[in-house]
């Protein structure tokens, strides 16, 4: 269950498994997350199958859906276990939570299915590590019990010291090997929701990204909080001395528009448009920008939207899943540093936005548009590329995808016990 989605061959998955595959040194498949569930409100979410939406899945309650999804589940994990020779599972949630053990889909069913040994990973920064892990231990049942072989505990600040006798007493009591402690670290990888506070950076720009509540793809805008004071905004004094505003993808953008009004962000995004402050809006918030949002289709609904930009968007009941490399036109200032950049990135939109009176079009195709202070594009990920990054930012960000994941290998080759593990795995 995420908003945040990477375009693959076949359609969407979550960005986590698009970056663990990418970890591993192989191209991400939509068999990867086979079922991926897009919130829309409290009681209500989109359902994504092998990467396509599937709308009659979509309206059925949670408990409904699962008769149709494992065995969609259960083909992608045979095939992908037929193709290689370790196979990692991610589990949901926790394997304890015994009000959802009827329909678990991705926990101890799918490690009875391919045979697998199972670790448990505890975050102690939380606190009550070692009771949530006990407790998993104790509510699973007899034939779950059996797979537990192992615990690591995860994002560890302070005396490593300080934890005995408690991983000695818990393998004592519960049978299952205490593989390894990891430190809490400034790993540079997107979080799973894009939710987590950005770490200050005194001095720097200060960009707000507008956090309504169902805001999608966040974890694109990682790379921004290496050179900029990153800010979740959700009240307009967020929006106070800031260089640039950010309206990210939305999954329902009509409910997020309403969000905005309710809390006078409508007019606050406004005024920095007219005071000359830079606003981008991202795929969903480029809609927002628009003047009205069309919903024939009955995906989103009908709503007005903030009037920044002369354009209409109109909601198709088709998703438009794609990889994209164009090149921004010549644009005026502010934004004229983009002028020419290409952006390499992806699509995952039901609307398709047109003008309504002449707009300058800032990147080919309907994908952009631009009118002074104000520029909306569909593209996902352009902040990924770090001369699209100085360009807007005026400084270069260093981050870089791979490097990230080598400083995390060596962390994990340090800290856990991986002769073990590979023993468990049954690849020693």
């Amino acid at each position: 269950m995420s908003l945040n989605a990477r375009v693959v061959n076949g359609g969407e998955i979550g960005a986590a498994q698009y970056l663990q595959a990418l970890a591993a040194g192989v191209e991400p498949d939509v068999r990867m997350n086979p079922i991926l569930v897009k919130p829309e409100a409290d009681d209500r979410s989109q359902v994504v199958v092998l990467g396509q939406v599937d709308h009659g899945l979509s309206r059925q309650r949670w408990r409904e859906r699962s008769s149709s999804l494992w065995p969609v589940a259960a083909q992608a994990l045979h095939e992908l276990l037929a193709e290689f020779e370790l196979v990692l599972l991610e589990g949901a949630g926790s394997p304890a939570e015994t009000n959802l053990r009827s329909t678990d889909l991705s926990n101890m069913r799918a490690a009875h299915v391919a045979d697998a040994p199972v670790l448990l990973v505890a975050d102690i920064d939380r606190g009550g590590a070692f009771a949530h892990l006990f407790g998993t231990w104790a509510l699973v049942g007899e034939d779950d019990r059996r797979r537990l072989a192992g615990f690591v505990l995860n994002k560890f600040r302070g005396d490593e010291r300080l934890l005995a006798p408690a991983p000695d007493e818990l393998e004592r009591a519960t049978g299952m090997a205490y593989v390894g402690l990891l430190p809490f670290v400034e790993h540079g990888l997107p979080d799973e929701d894009g939710a987590a506070r950005p770490p200050p950076r005194p001095g720097a720009p200060r960009v707000a990204a507008v956090r309504y509540p169902t805001a999608s793809n966040l974890d694109e805008l990682k790379p921004l909080e290496q050179v900029a004071e990153l800010v979740w905004a959700r009240d307009p004094g967020d929006l106070a001395g800031v260089e640039l505003v950010v309206l990210p993808g939305s999954k329902h953008v009509s409910a997020d528009l309403a969000w905005l009004r309710q809390r006078g962000l409508d007019d606050a995004i406004a005024a920095a448009a007219r005071r000359g402050t830079r606003v981008l809006g991202i795929c969903g918030g480029l809609q927002m920008l628009g003047e009205e949002i069309v919903d024939p289709a009955g995906i989103d609904a009908d709503a007005d939207g903030l009037g920044l930009l002369p354009v209409r968007t109109t909601f198709e009941r088709r998703k438009r899943t794609e990889s994209v490399a164009v090149a921004f036109a010549r644009l005026p200032d502010p934004w004229h540093a983009l002028s020419g950049k290409c952006v390499r990135g992806y699509e995952i939109r039901h609307g398709e936005t047109t003008p309504k009176r002449p707009v300058a079009e800032a990147l080919p195709g309907g994908r952009g548009f631009v009118r002074r202070a104000v520029l909306g594009i569909t593209i996902h990920g352009a902040f990924e590329q770090p001369e699209v990054v100085a360009a807007v930012l005026g400084r270069d960000s260093e981050w870089n995808l791979d490097a990230v994941f080598e400083r995390l290998a060596d962390l994990v080759e340090e800290r856990i016990d991986l002769d073990g593990l590979a023993r468990v795995a049954g690849l020693a």
